[in-house]
């Protein structure tokens, strides 16, 4: 860590912060409470796994709606900043609420985590945009990459904490239900989320910006309106958002059901708990040795190799039957899962000019939350239909299909940017 600036650090630990929301609502403790809830309100465990992936979606839909917009009035001078703590309050405090919600009331908890969804996501995308104001073009798939593996590391403490506190829990060693111990993992994930949020919040600051003026509502609009209307100036931006569009919707969609797929599948949550835990362990090397073979291989041709994993990982899912065949399924989704989402955000900066970061980081948004609109309506449509959640995420592997020939067209970036720089110096 000592060979990346004190900015390139705080917003890395920002990744370390928010990894407890990632795997423990998210990914693991989450999901098997809501299972929980929903089996004591009388909800059929097919059902209950589609109610949570409309939920899912919908979130998803209302935060993709007001992306752009947001990332639009946020390239103001002094407004990222604002915004990010809107979402990232939203977050952290309706995370605490879910802690408050009746154990048979599992429609109000869907709702709780709606929010909690929302705000999440939301200071996500502003997090994602301070990548240009921390590093250089050159250092950003090692900087962002860095801040994968950091999450992942950071994210088995409190994991390894509430796993403990759910079984102990459960031996009756704990004087309490494993329902009051995953509320009391909820707790632990807000504390979490923001204790370590704080670097970013007193270092990092927005450097690429517009200057402010007047009616900045009606003038986003207005500049908005502008960038759909020089799309072609965007050619390979908005090239790469439609590859990653169906490539991120799979992960995405991956990551949110992996735990109720596996608890359809009769998985106990003690195994899966524990299998979410190796991932997580085995991810934080392979992100970093994303970012490291991208130096290598360039950042476009890493991506696909995270893409044909997780082909791989959906066909597999399909024949999927042991115990066994589940722990391989999940150290394959390790060995891409961080990568993937680290370099595509890398990517992404590096082709978008950085004084409309995060006027495009909210298109960046848009797309990857309507892809994870689409993913999990797909999965919980085709599980309904067919009665099986093995088909269901069987059905994902066509969303990687066609984010790979798409991405087949977007310049590596290396070459745009030398291409851009030439533009420019003739221009001038």
């Amino acid at each position: 860590m000592k060979k990346f600036s004190k900015q390139e650090r705080s917003w890395m630990w920002y990744d370390w912060a928010n990894s407890a929301y990632s795997i423990i609502i998210t990914t693991a403790v989450f999901p098997l409470y809501y299972k929980a809830v929903a089996d004591n309100a009388g909800v059929s465990s097919v059902d209950s796994t589609a109610y949570l992936g409309y939920t899912i979606s919908i979130a998803t839909f209302i935060l993709a709606m007001i992306g752009p917009i947001l990332g639009t009035m946020a390239d103001y001078k002094g407004m990222k900043k604002k915004f990010f703590l809107f979402f990232f309050i939203m977050g952290t405090a309706s995370t605490v609420g879910l802690l408050m919600v009746p154990a048979d009331n599992w429609l109000l908890l869907l709702v709780i985590y709606t929010i909690t969804s929302i705000g999440f996501r939301g200071a996500n995308v502003f997090y994602d945009a301070f990548l240009v104001d921390v590093s250089s073009k050159e250092r950003m798939d090692d900087v962002s990459a860095r801040g994968y593996g950091l999450g992942y590391i950071g994210s088995t403490i409190p994991f390894i904490i509430s796993i403990a506190v759910i079984v102990l829990s459960q031996m009756e060693i704990l004087p309490f239900s494993s329902l009051t111990a995953s509320r009391i993992a909820f707790l632990i994930t807000a504390v979490w989320w923001i204790a370590f949020s704080i670097p970013l919040i007193k270092n990092v600051h927005q450097i690429h910006a517009i200057d402010r003026e007047p009616r900045i509502i009606v003038n986003s609009f207005k500049r908005l309106g502008q960038t759909f209307k020089n799309i072609t100036q965007y050619r390979a931006v908005f090239i790469f958002l439609i590859a990653y569009f169906f490539y991120i919707d799979g992960v995405g969609t991956i990551i949110s059901m992996s735990t109720a797929y596996g608890t359809d599948l009769g998985l106990g949550a003690t195994a899966l708990l524990l299998a979410l835990f190796v991932t997580q362990v085995v991810a934080a090397p392979f992100s970093i040795l994303f970012g490291k073979l991208a130096k290598k291989f360039t950042a476009k041709k890493m991506l696909y190799v995270g893409i044909v994993v997780y082909t791989i990982v959906c066909i597999y899912a399909f024949f999927l039957d042991t115990v066994v065949d589940f722990w391989i399924l999940a150290m394959l989704v390790a060995t891409s899962q961080g990568g993937i989402q680290a370099l595509s955000r890398s990517y992404f900066a590096q082709l978008v000019p950085k004084e409309k970061s995060n006027e495009f980081f909210g298109f960046y948004n848009i797309f990857g939350k309507f892809a994870s609109i689409l993913g999990p309506i797909l999965v919980a449509a085709t599980a309904q239909m067919t009665g099986s959640s093995s088909a269901g995420v069987f059905s994902l592997a066509i969303l990687f299909i066609i984010g790979a020939v798409i991405l087949k067209f977007v310049p590596d970036a290396e070459t745009y940017n030398a291409d851009q720089n030439k533009t420019i110096g003739h221009s001038s």
